[in-house]
């Protein structure tokens, strides 16, 4: 097991470094750079027009040579790539990420900053996700065929082809404009640090109802579908009959014998879930309700070309999903000691 584990650790290393050296050298090659960025902004302050947002900026125009080379010594730019790219895996080795072109802040200290509307999302997604599908799974595998089987499925399937975002434009439109049932923006209101704790909880609550209703949708009908099929597909393995030939009840079949077999598959997901509902999905829901969390931090930094927050982010996340994915792995031999790496 220990080899397994320092093999898939080694692993990780080319995993990175090859993440790392493709956006890099993707990066070259995009217009409107850093550097064309700030004099688009510096020319639009001073009165003048920046066409396309520093895109189509004609960038170096007009600019002193002294004060470009400035601007480019300012960010990095007077080395050359290979330098760069050098300079920044070192950094990184020591997990500094690097500051911020435009914010003037670390990457590190932005994303402790954006960290908990992601995580407010995140854990709202996963435990709701789970703590209804995987019984509303059960239910349809226990009553396979039925009514209720059916109905539920035409539900679920309804509620998964409808994207994340056409669902968050609508509960939008229908309950936080006609109706003005929910707010539009914000994970809270203005005068938050007024109220008092029970209002404080009820206003977050009140909040985060349509932005995570909007993120559910999705995972919640791919796992109910997948504890439906896991348990359909051990309720008909022969050692349900056996269990039932020796006159256990349906009851004790399905939870002292099915339900640990057929968790398996959903259980060792957990952790991919676990990491997952924080950092994938929520770029669109959080510009969307303006929550200002990772995501949103993420789409801002490509936009304005801040290739700090771009690389570092991407950086921690690519390690976040290579360690998760090596724990979901691992999780088969916890769950299931049948299961042998070796």
């Amino acid at each position: 097991m220990m080899a397994y584990i320092l093999k898939r650790l080694l692993l990780m290393l080319p995993t990175l470094l090859g993440v790392l050296l493709l956006t890099f050298v993707v990066i070259q090659f995009v217009p409107g750079g850093p550097v064309q960025q700030y004099l688009a902004e510096a020319k639009a302050g001073a009165g003048g027009v920046a066409e396309g947002g520093g895109l189509s900026y004609r960038g170096a125009q007009g600019v002193d040579e002294k004060r470009l080379a400035e601007i480019k010594k300012l960010y990095g730019f007077d080395k050359p790539a290979p330098e760069r790219f050098w300079i920044m895996l070192k950094n990184y080795a020591r997990l500094d990420l690097g500051r911020s072109f435009f914010q003037n802040k670390d990457v590190w200290q932005l994303i402790r900053e954006k960290m908990p509307v992601s995580i407010s999302l995140g854990l709202w997604t996963f435990f709701i996700s789970y703590g209804i599908s995987v019984p509303l799974g059960v239910a349809k595998a226990v009553r396979a065929g039925s009514r209720f089987d059916l109905a539920t499925t035409l539900l679920v399937l309804a509620g998964y082809a409808v994207p994340g975002f056409v669902l968050g434009v609508a509960l939008l439109v229908i309950f936080g404009g006609q109706l003005g049932w929910f707010p539009l923006r914000g994970l809270t209101s203005a005068n938050w640090d007024e109220l008092s704790w029970p209002a404080r909880i009820a206003d977050y609550l009140w909040h985060i109802t349509l932005p995570v209703t909007a993120m559910v949708m999705g995972s919640f009908a791919v796992t109910a579908m997948l504890t439906k099929n896991s348990f359909l597909e051990e309720i008909r393995k022969q050692y349900v009959l056996t269990a039932r030939a020796k006159g256990l009840s349906d009851r004790q079949v399905l939870y002292k014998h099915v339900f640990r077999n057929a968790l398996i598959p959903i259980v060792t997901g957990f952790p991919a879930a676990f990491i997952g509902a924080f950092f994938t999905g929520a770029l669109l829901i959080e510009t969307l309700f303006s929550l200002d969390g990772l995501g949103l931090l993420s789409y801002e930094s490509v936009i304005r070309r801040d290739y700090p927050v771009v690389l570092g982010t991407l950086f921690l996340f690519t390690l976040i999903g290579l360690v998760t994915k090596l724990v979901s792995d691992l999780s088969y031999v916890w769950v299931d000691p049948r299961v042998k790496f070796d």
